[in-house]
């Protein structure tokens, strides 16, 4: 049977092999250490379950509209109001099965065939697969390391052609942990000002997990809020990735072409998810499970960092300010071997600590990012310490 050549150009994840393996041997009863966890390890808060107990037991469990409940979407301008400063109506929230769907929205809602996305590199490995399944081409900017992996005004603007269409942003980035400052994005922006036919796609899904530093909403700086699709979901935020509630906030017309398309694809998310969703978003105690939640990530991340610095000068990484992924360089090591086993990337260095260590770590081939790798830290003290062990015990036999 014939495939679409659309789907046959989606790249294959190369951490799929390793996480797969890691699942087999924890199976077998294998201690593994994963530090490839992608969401947060709390339980979703007490309050927020038991708004969805509510949803159920009140026969709350029909057809919402399709771009999501009147409730939600002003309970989402609230929160816009309350942590951005931005002014949005309802009308302007398109409600979606998590940020990812948003994503994968707001790329087919403003790209034309061969129409170009800038992509900041390193990026979530999804980012440039959504763009091609929208008819759309990832143009890659290599970001520094000296830069904090950061795009700068002067790359951003040597990357504009007669073609791009849209900026990509993560601010905070997965897997760099890299947050954008105000005064950066105001200079990305300030770039992005003489070429008004450019739309800003902002994915802010890890906004509420910023270390020591302010996070900005690329749609609060001057001239932007009308340009800017904002990403966001309540996934990271209060630990409910499978529960698939994602928003996009966007001008109105835009909101209705993407209300209109999503009627047709997908029509309404989960409707008690939805109620929860609102739950989250306005009652006090999500306020207190943040706090709690952004304490325990910071403490955890200096954790890793001190323990990274412990190992030695051949692994190098910049210090994480946001999300909870610290990206470490392991280019000094291939070329070099293990027990006879030559590293010749991050994908084999990732093979060979799982199999000689029982660690599993995310290779950064698939981020834009050769030579590097990513540990999460959303994992507990005690795995961290006894995964760094693990890991520092390897390349001191590399």
């Amino acid at each position: 049977m014939k495939i679409a050549q659309r789907v046959l150009d989606i790249a294959p994840s190369l951490t799929l092999e390793i996480t797969a393996k890691a699942k087999k041997m924890k199976a077998e009863g294998i201690h593994v250490v994963s530090f490839g966890a992608g969401e947060p390890d709390f339980d979703t808060p007490d309050y927020i379950v038991a708004a969805a107990k509510y949803a159920l037991d009140h026969g709350m469990t029909k057809y919402t509209p399709a771009s999501g409940t009147e409730s939600l979407k002003k309970a989402i301008c609230a929160k816009l109001k309350k942590d951005n400063g931005l002014d949005y109506l309802p009308n302007q929230i398109v409600v979606s099965n998590g940020a990812k769907h948003a994503l994968a929205n707001a790329f087919l809602a403003t790209l034309d065939p061969g129409e170009e996305v800038i992509v900041p590199s390193p990026f979530w490995l999804t980012y440039p697969e959504l763009i091609k399944l929208a008819g759309g081409v990832p143009v890659y900017v290599d970001t520094k390391a000296e830069n904090s992996f950061k795009i700068t005004p002067e790359e951003l603007e040597k990357a504009i052609t007669p073609k791009t269409r849209a900026f990509l942003i993560n601010n905070p980035n997965n897997p760099t942990g890299a947050v954008y400052t105000r005064e950066e994005v105001e200079a990305l922006a300030a770039v992005l000002a003489k070429y008004p036919d450019i739309y800003v796609i902002s994915d802010e899904i890890y906004e509420k997990l910023c270390y020591g530093v302010e996070p900005y909403s690329f749609a609060a700086a001057p001239g932007m809020k009308d340009r800017t699709v904002i990403i966001n979901g309540v996934s990271k935020t209060y630990s409910m990735t499978g529960w698939r509630i994602g928003y996009t906030a966007s001008d109105a017309a835009l909101a209705k072409a993407i209300g209109s398309m999503q009627s047709h694809m997908t029509s309404n998310p989960n409707t008690i998810a939805q109620y929860a969703a609102e739950q989250a978003l306005a009652h006090r105690e999500g306020e207190e499970f943040l706090r709690t939640m952004r304490m325990t990530f910071d403490a955890r991340r200096r954790q890793i960092i001190r323990l990274l610095k412990e190992i030695d000068d051949t692994v190098e990484f910049i210090e994480p300010k946001g999300a909870f992924y610290v990206m470490v360089s392991v280019r000094n090591l291939i070329g070099r071997k293990v027990g006879g086993v030559k590293i010749t990337s991050a994908q084999k260095f990732a093979e060979v600590l799982l199999e000689k260590k029982q660690v599993a770590v995310i290779p950064c081939e698939s981020f834009g990012a050769e030579g590097y790798i990513r540990l999460s830290y959303a994992i507990s003290d005690a795995d961290i310490v006894e995964g760094l062990t693990r890991i520092a015990d390897f390349i001191a036999n590399v």
